[in-house]
Order: C-alpha cells, then structure tokens, then sequence
C-alpha cells in the first residue's frame, strides 16, 4: 500500500482550491476523524478529546450517521465540528461526477456543515468545480499529515510517530474513527494528544 504520510507542496499547488492546512497562529494543530460515526472508536475519541480539551473535525459518512444518530448528536453536543464525507465513502476517481455530487447531496440531509472531505482524498478537478457551484461556500479540506492508521501493517506507535514528527502549528491531521483503524486509533490518539499537551498546542476544530 503506497501513500504520503507528509502532503508534498506540489500536490498542494496542483489543488490549491482545496484547503490543506490552516494557519499557525496560537501553536493551533487541527486533528480530524473520518468514516464515523463508529460505536466504538468514537466515543472513545470524545473522551479522549474531552480529557485533553481539544476540539476535533468529524468527517462523516451519511450512512453511518442514519445508524448511529445519538452518537453524531453527541459530537454536536460536544462542541465539534462535523464534515461531509459523503453518503456511501464513494471513490471520486472511479464515480460518475453527477452521482458524486448526489451522493454528497443525500448525505447533506443528516449531516449540516459547510465542510467536505472526499474519501481517500480522491476528487477531480471537474468535480471540484461542480461541487463548488452546487454548494455555494463550501470547503473542500484534504490534510497536512496522515496518521496511516488504517494501515493493517504498521502498529499504533508507526502512527504516533506519523503524526508527532511531521504535525506542526496549522498542520490538519488524519485519524479514522472505524473498525479497520480501532486498534493503531486507540493507542496513537491518547499519545498524540499528550504530545500536543507537552508542546503547547492548541487543538481546535476546523469551522
């Protein structure tokens, strides 16, 4: 399985309208979560994040919230922010751009946020564009860094230091909240939240 832990500048530039980092000001370090809601891996992160006071970016899948509606209530409730992740985790590379925008459409009938994250980070230009005139103000976030905790073949210390030597101030960061990432998640985000403790960083939601 090849992927960047680090987003390399070149492919910052080449999807500059999309949003993949924030700024640095107050040490602030933005950590996201997709594919939830779980009910499992989620709830542990909202414990996790309250114990810390931190604040995270939950990118959800529309599906998952129908099935598990008290638990997307309790991330409201929380104070976090939530995200768009369409409604069936459609690969934008390998989906026809008007059932691409549909499905993100359906999944906008439970999840009410301005905020989007293609799955796999896989959208076109063109379905950029469509997006953009389809919803008028929304916010294409990709990331900065990659935990890979998703990743069968690596174990949750890899993730943690995925995350701690690559994160700096204004970095968006991915974890999944999923039954594939629950193992390497439930030792690597107790560790990086105390590492952001130990530096100094604010951890914020994305608006």
């Amino acid at each position: 399985m090849f992927y960047l832990t680090k987003t390399p500048g070149i492919l910052k530039a080449l999807y500059k309208s999309c949003i993949w980092d924030l700024s640095p000001a107050n040490n602030t370090v933005y950590l996201t979560f997709d594919d939830g809601p779980h009910p499992e891996a989620t709830p542990f992160i909202l414990e996790q994040l309250k114990k810390y006071n931190a604040q995270g970016t939950f990118f959800c899948i529309g599906k998952n919230v129908v099935e598990h509606p008290d638990i997307y209530q309790q991330i409201l409730e929380a104070g976090h922010s939530t995200g768009n992740h369409t409604h069936n985790h459609l690969n934008g590379w390998k989906t026809n751009t008007d059932k691409y925008i549909e499905n993100i459409l359906e999944a906008r009938k439970y999840i009410s946020t301005n905020l989007f994250r293609p799955p796999y980070g896989r959208i076109t230009p063109f379905q950029i564009k469509q997006l953009k005139k389809t919803i008028p103000g929304i916010k294409i976030i990709m990331w900065d860094v990659l935990s890979a905790d998703f990743d069968q073949d690596i174990n949750g210390e890899a993730c943690v230091q995925n995350v701690v030597f690559k994160m700096q101030p204004g970095s968006i960061v991915v974890f999944h909240d999923s039954t594939k990432a629950w193992d390497r998640l439930s030792y690597a985000l107790p560790r990086v939240l105390e590492y952001c403790k130990k530096q100094g960083y604010n951890v914020a939601a994305i608006k």
